[in-house]
């Protein structure tokens, strides 16, 4: 039921959307460069790794030996807008018909992180990850890591039709509101760097 649902509302919104993707495709391409998309591998379900698609939203300005700068200085007013505006996070629509993500789930993070995960919080790959999820409208990059990847494991042994739609209405109103897009002093989140807290 949650694939077909997943299925159907990503493939309408495909389509509805598609005047508003080539838009964003021309608009980035001239405001950020290109390639107008940003691909990354993530874990999906089980840990296994799949390529995310977003449009991009940062420049690629780097230093005089030719390295990026860090994200910071590759950061916009544009880059700003478009991340408050959670329309980057588009293209994922089509890793959801792919069947790598689901519309809610825990949100596919770096593939580094996998092992710096304690036993319960790698639980969150028991699910296909999301575009959204219950620590995106709880929060979102707000929050710490810990309170993050309990609401995942939250999500991962509640979830169900009902709870799915309820999250898909709350982003709603949090890409409205545009709440928690990002730490205090951060383009998005500090880096996880495992769990800090005595066993």
């Amino acid at each position: 039921m949650k694939r077909l649902v997943d299925f159907s509302i990503a493939l309408v919104l495909l389509f509805v959307l598609l005047p508003v993707f080539v838009l964003m495709a021309l608009v980035v391409r001239v405001k950020l460069g290109s390639p107008f998309i940003f691909r990354q591998m993530r874990p999906g379900w089980k840990g296994r790794p799949f390529m995310m698609y977003k449009f991009r939203s940062l420049t690629d300005e780097t230093d005089e030996n030719g390295r990026l700068l860090p994200d910071a200085e590759r950061f916009t007013r544009f880059s700003a807008q478009l991340r408050r505006s959670s329309l980057d996070e588009l293209p994922e629509l089509v890793n959801v018909l792919k069947g790598e993500m689901s519309l809610v789930g825990p949100r596919p993070l770096l593939m580094q992180y996998l092992d710096r995960y304690d036993a319960v919080q790698a639980r969150r790959h028991e699910v296909r990850p999301g575009i959204t999820g219950w620590a995106q409208v709880n929060g979102r990059n707000a929050v710490s890591w810990e309170d993050k990847f309990k609401m995942d494991v939250w999500y991962v042994d509640h979830h169900d039709f009902l709870l799915d739609m309820k999250i898909l209405l709350m982003t709603l109103v949090q890409v409205f509101r545009q709440q928690g897009i990002h730490q205090k002093g951060h383009v998005t989140a500090t880096e996880f760097m495992g769990n800090t807290k005595d066993e």
